[in-house]
């Protein structure tokens, strides 16, 4: 078993002050983790920019991975735009929001700083360690890893849920909400709903102990 130490967080979706006080909860720890981020940073709640900026300031002192959801797949394809009404009706308008009441718009431009555009662009699709596959939303049964696709790993369900397949290692996954965390057959889903008025979790690894606000 591997001796590295992860503390592992999903499905923010805009929740600051919630995620303020998960990371106060533990900071004396982070010195010796690493953070690891499973997507849905903005979308729904009310302060999406201010969580963005907040996770980069993380990076700067603490060794972070940071992954891709499929809310940060929908900004994307808006400010490419695609699928615009979809984004919208998913949360976006609070995400645009957030950034209108910090950095307004210029002629009908949406702002968003290039810092951060540069952390939505460069976000990775799964991160895998000698214990664990990290993801936002699941995998697909007997796909090798790096032949999945970005729609499965973004959006898969049920179909990873509540199968039996083993993919050789733990997988940790976000995107669907549970009341508590998930624990099944060699995967564990961390999405505990914050945004929806339930808590935003944290994942402690190898300890396999959680935390929630």
């Amino acid at each position: 078993m591997s001796k590295e130490k992860y503390f592992v967080i999903s499905d923010i979706h805009g929740c600051m002050h919630k995620l303020e006080r998960l990371i106060e909860t533990v900071r004396p720890e982070l010195e010796s983790r690493t953070l690891v981020f499973l997507g849905d940073y903005i979308d729904r709640g009310p302060d999406s920019c201010d969580v963005v900026e907040f996770v980069l300031e993380l990076r700067q002192e603490h060794e972070v991975v940071f992954l891709k959801g499929n809310h940060e797949k929908m900004l994307l394809d808006f400010l490419a735009g695609i699928n615009q009404f979809l984004y919208l009706e998913n949360g976006g308008e609070l995400t645009l929001a957030s950034y209108y009441n910090k950095y307004r718009l210029r002629e009908g431009e949406i702002i968003i700083p290039s810092d951060h555009l540069n952390f939505f662009y460069n976000l990775e699709l799964y991160y895998e360690t000698e214990d664990y596959i990290f993801v936002h939303a699941g995998l697909r049964d007997d796909v090798p890893l790096n032949a999945q696709t970005e729609e499965d790993l973004l959006w898969i369900r049920e179909e990873f849920i509540y199968s039996t397949y083993d993919f050789g290692k733990t997988v940790i996954f976000g995107h669907t909400p549970f009341l508590h965390p998930f624990v099944g057959f060699r995967k564990i889903g961390i999405d505990t709903g914050a945004v929806f008025g339930n808590t935003l979790t944290m994942l402690s690894l190898p300890e396999m102990e959680f935390v929630s606000v």
